[in-house]
């Protein structure tokens, strides 16, 4: 992985390729390449790092071509350097490769090929690919296809060029997303649906298992017996996002003081007679109703968001809410039926875990919701049901709009199951409906204190490890900050549940062990503080998060939250440590948009 662009059509194919990629550049990635269809032969160039290297590369190159495909590298097998950066050939130069995903079995078709006399360049596992085509190929391109394709275990999305065939794009897809665009005497295919936007005005995803034929003027579809497939076109409504930071140094602060309005576009419309009511889930009131047991599968910071929805879902609904990672939910053997519902969460859409754990439980009856931002996205398009977050296109690769906006459509997905279930009273609906509507002036609240953190964040540039505690509502926040700081500043970040630090974590407690706590629920806070009192009688350095109803004698750094009910805490005490993650990793001088190893869309186990 990460990002896949590809066009061929009446045009120059380098600025095409060029503005795809950096539109997928939000994906996170460490090295990039290009590589043109010259008709005689593949021109290619690569680099290691940002898009800008090999843009200064591209300049000084021969670019004219009407055909080509662009990758941009997050690294998984081989270092990020320029040889293991895509694209790769076949060692005769027939075949020029792009590749998403992990080929699980390379090495040992890496193995047979060298017995063969096959000579491998790179460390990476997508190399066998264009020298396996090479193998099979005897001037039959899609036979070719279907015997290399045919012999992978994994996962890929791969974009072809054959020397035999120009202005011709081949690809191939298994659990990783490829989509096809048409265009106006141009097609082009991406990873991602944005890539395409203002070129093409229709699009279609590939399905696993299917092959694309993309050339200028056409676009035809095969399945791995080579038979053709009909597919129908969808109109492209997708618009180039602005890449202009409005003002604000980094993309993350952007997103940051974006959050109150994308909620606030969340949650318009979704009230009714006072309550929450989804219409994208209105024809799931039976299996609302009948429901026994509701699990929520997620990754990183969705898996923190379902933590903090688990809180309100059991509250509300009063139905036992199982939180799991989807790594580890797809490889158990979860009791699942018709009889329980499955939330699965993921801003992109594209997450190769959660994807596996929607289809585990789609495959054993249960009916499956997806929260998620991209719309389209394999998910959405796989899901019985679909809640969009709407939190728009997120370029900082850690997340921060995306996330509270997943925690609001939990809080919305539990009043509605509620009201379905009649766990709670008209009354209390409308209660609990009137405090999210708070929530867009609660976070605009500790935003206006936005220089407090940055004076904050110059006492934690130098520390090596930092202690997150909470408990409860508490916890899940803190869970999130702790991962918010340790993505961008590089700082070793622990959270775990107050309670727990007698349990082992309190040996690592000593003078000027820094430790952020969270104490905004008021049902616990006297608890939490006990915990506090111990970690500062061991010489740590408290900085406190609090709600301004909760008072203490503690002589710490803090920051005061505006009052809020204990369920939706979590929204308004994330937005501190957000905002204290960003001023840390500025002072230390990181990438903070693009922090080192990440990826936005982890489209591979």
């Amino acid at each position: 992985m990460c990002g896949i662009i590809g066009y061929t059509g009446k045009n120059q194919a380098m600025p095409v390729i060029v503005k795809g990629l950096e539109t997928l550049e939000y994906r996170g990635y460490d090295s990039a390449g290009i590589a043109l269809d010259k008709k005689e032969k593949f021109s290619v160039i690569k680099s290691e790092g940002k898009l800008e290297n090999l843009i200064r590369k591209i300049e000084s190159a021969d670019v004219s071509s009407t055909a080509g495909i662009g990758h941009t590298r997050w690294a998984t097998h081989g270092k990020p350097t320029e040889t293991n950066a895509h694209p790769h050939t076949s060692e005769n130069g027939m075949f020029c490769v792009v590749h998403n995903g992990i080929i699980e079995n390379a090495s040992v078709i890496k193995n047979e090929l060298v017995k063969k006399g096959y000579s491998f360049v790179s460390e990476t596992d997508t190399e066998v690919i264009p020298q396996l085509l090479s193998y099979h190929y005897d001037g039959n391109m899609l036979e070719a296809m279907r015997k290399t394709f045919m012999s992978f275990e994994g996962s890929f999305a791969v974009a072809v060029m054959c020397k035999d065939e120009s202005d011709v794009i081949y690809a191939a897809k298994k659990q990783s997303p490829l989509i096809v665009g048409r265009g106006n005497g141009e097609n082009l295919l991406a990873s991602d649906v944005s890539a395409l936007a203002d070129k093409a005005e229709t699009f279609a995803y590939l399905e696993d298992g299917e092959f694309a034929v993309v050339r200028k003027d056409s676009v035809e579809f095969y399945d791995m017996c080579l038979n053709h497939v009909t597919k129908n076109f969808e109109k492209n409504e997708t618009q180039h996002a602005e890449n202009t930071k409005g003002g604000f140094e980094h993309y993350m602060l952007k997103e940051i003081f974006e959050q109150p309005e994308k909620i606030r576009n969340l949650i318009k419309d979704k009230i009714k007679n006072g309550k929450i009511f989804l219409d994208e889930i209105a024809g799931l009131s039976l299996e609302i109703a009948k429901a026994e047991k509701l699990y929520i599968v997620a990754c990183g910071s969705a898996y923190h968001a379902a933590m903090a929805g688990k809180y309100a879902l059991e509250e509300f609904c009063r139905i036992p809410a199982e939180v799991d990672i989807a790594s580890e939910f797809r490889y158990r053997n979860p009791p699942i039926d018709e009889k329980t519902l499955v939330v699965v969460i993921s801003q992109s859409g594209e997450t190769a875990d959660t994807i596996a754990a929607m289809r585990l439980a789609n495959s054993k009856g249960a009916f499956v919701t997806g929260i998620v931002n991209v719309l389209p996205s394999t998910i959405a398009n796989e899901c019985d049901y679909v809640i969009a977050t709407k939190a728009g296109r997120e370029v900082a690769v850690a997340t921060t709009k995306g996330y509270t906006t997943q925690v609001v459509a939990l809080y919305m997905l539990a009043l509605h199951m509620a009201s379905v279930r009649k766990t709670l009273s008209d009354k209390e609906l409308e209660f609990y409906a009137e405090k999210i509507k708070e929530i867009p002036a609660q976070i605009e609240t500790v935003l206006a204190d936005c220089e407090k953190f940055e004076k904050f964040a110059g006492k934690y540039t130098d520390k090596n490890n930092i202690f997150f505690i909470g408990r409860n509502t508490d916890f899940a926040a803190a869970s999130e900050g702790a991962l918010k700081l340790k993505e961008i500043s590089y700082i070793n970040c622990t959270a775990l549940p107050a309670g727990e630090l007698k349990h082992g974590t309190i040996a690592l407690v000593e003078n000027g062990t820094p430790v952020i706590a969270l104490c905004c629920n008021e049902r616990l806070y006297k608890k939490t503080m006990s915990n506090i009192e111990e970690v500062v009688s061991r010489g740590a350095e408290i900085f406190l998060i609090r709600k301004e109803t909760i008072s203490h004698k503690l002589n710490c750094s803090e920051i005061v939250i505006p009052e809020c009910i204990d369920i939706f805490s979590p929204v308004s005490e994330v937005i501190p440590l957000q905002l204290f993650a960003y001023f840390v990793a500025k002072k230390k001088g990181c990438n903070i948009d693009m922090p080192k190893n990440l990826a936005k869309s982890v489209t591979v186990e």
